[in-house]
């Protein structure tokens, strides 16, 4: 693998996962308790065998940087192994990025390191498990000059997608942006082959294509531009995803948008799911800072006592279940649920605090939120509206940092013998 790149595109807004992207970038938004959204795509480089990784960054890129700093600074420079964080420098005049292809191409110097002759791009705002020398090795069998990733869906979802339509040999004949009809697979009527957003090119035929005639020289994107305008001239395949995880189902999950992040999150707390964060095979990788364990206090001394326990959850170390209920949520570190609360089907980032008698379902609090006893959050969307973001299917966001107004002392009371023994 030492002569192939990996470019990790990370420097989009990510607007549709507002407000969890207001201070920070996408690929740094926490997932399942412990990790950021880019630990998936970098764990599965370096689980492939990559060292050498730029990661293109461009908004808001504060907490990625340090996150990765901190975390990826695991390869030896001397053995010509790198991830480095390279910000967008308005090389090429004055725009910053206009899409996927426009970021690799303002960087296109990169390309020069040591004897590469293949390029990997990677998005690193997706959730999956994929062994890219697999993908390579495809490429390399085919003679390809692109490669596509690609992922079988069925066509009643095929509109979400950029689709690839393909000939028996699996070489790409045409592309389609998130068509209304989308043309179906060879042999499999009932699915259609959407693309990953991964992309195996030959450096030179990547140099080549981006570089390309005056008029045309500014590609914007790898979907809409890119694979297109090199269908008919160069060697394009598409390659059939195969997933680490194992499973009967494959498992890839765009979470660019709040609805199919929340879903993605709660995959996690099921028995068995598909999405394994504890396969030693396929281990992922993030950092931490220092946490004590996790603690689970209060045993319900007498009916109706405080009882702390979790249950169907993912409890991250340094928190602290006081007497409180936690069902079907994720808890990140340093998250604390005081007596009596409750908390179900919920996303709690980091030292959140959640106050006596709260009732929180279907939330995702950000950090450093403290909500006040007594509050009930996900029970009255038209209340929640008037203070945080809720989604269409009911999800409530909170941002980070966020003072809650506490409620009237006459909400959600305790009755007089449960108040004493509170005391």
């Amino acid at each position: 693998m030492r002569h192939v790149l990996a470019m990790v595109l990370v420097g989009g807004k990510g607007e549709r996962l507002h407000p969890l992207t207001l201070d920070r970038a996408k690929p740094a938004v926490p997932f399942g308790g412990i990790y950021r959204l880019i630990d998936f795509t970098l764990s599965n480089s370096v689980n492939s065998g990559l060292r050498r990784i730029f990661i293109l960054t461009q908004y808001k890129s504060d907490s990625l940087n340090r996150h990765v700093r901190n975390g990826w600074s695991i390869f030896h420079h001397e053995f010509g192994e790198f991830i480095e964080l390279i910000p967008a420098q308005q090389r090429i005049g004055e725009e910053w990025y206009l899409g996927t292809a426009d970021a690799v191409y303002q960087n296109l110097h990169l390309l020069e390191y040591g004897m590469i002759s293949r390029v990997i791009i990677l998005s690193g705002d997706h959730v999956y498990k994929m062994d890219y020398a697999k993908m390579l090795d495809f490429h390399e069998s085919k003679g390809a000059d692109m490669t596509v990733a690609a992922l079988e869906v069925p066509r009643e979802e095929g509109h979400r997608f950029g689709i690839l339509q393909v000939n028996e040999d699996e070489r790409i004949i045409g592309f389609q942006e998130k068509p209304v009809d989308p043309p179906p697979l060879p042999g499999k009527t009932d699915l259609s082959f959407g693309s990953m957003g991964i992309y195996v090119f030959n450096k030179d035929a990547l140099i080549e294509v981006l570089m390309g005639s005056p008029e045309d020289r500014r590609l914007h994107d790898f979907g809409k531009d890119v694979i297109p305008s090199m269908i008919d001239s160069y060697k394009v395949y598409a390659y059939n995803f195969i997933d680490e995880n194992k499973k009967q189902a494959k498992y890839w999950k765009d979470v660019g948008a709040i609805d199919p992040y929340y879903d993605a999150n709660m995959d996690l707390v099921s028995v068995s799911p598909v999405f394994n964060l504890y396969d030693p095979a396929w281990p992922i990788r993030t950092y931490q800072p220092q946490s004590p364990p996790a603690k689970f206090v209060f045993a319900q001394e007498h009916p109706g006592g405080r009882l702390g326990v979790a249950v169907d959850s993912v409890v991250s170390g340094g928190c602290i279940i006081s007497g409180g209920k936690v069902k079907r949520s994720i808890l990140s570190p340093r998250v604390r649920i005081n007596s009596f609360a409750t908390v179900e089907d919920s996303i709690l980032f980091d030292d959140v605090d959640i106050g006596r008698y709260c009732r929180i379902r279907n939330a995702i609090i950000d950090k450093h939120v403290q909500v006040p006893p007594r509050m009930e959050i996900g029970y009255d969307l038209e209340s929640d509206r008037k203070q945080f973001t809720v989604t269409e299917s009911g999800i409530v966001v909170i941002p980070k940092n966020t003072r809650i107004e506490t409620p009237p002392l006459s909400f959600h009371m305790p009755s007089p013998m449960r108040a004493e023994r509170e005391t």
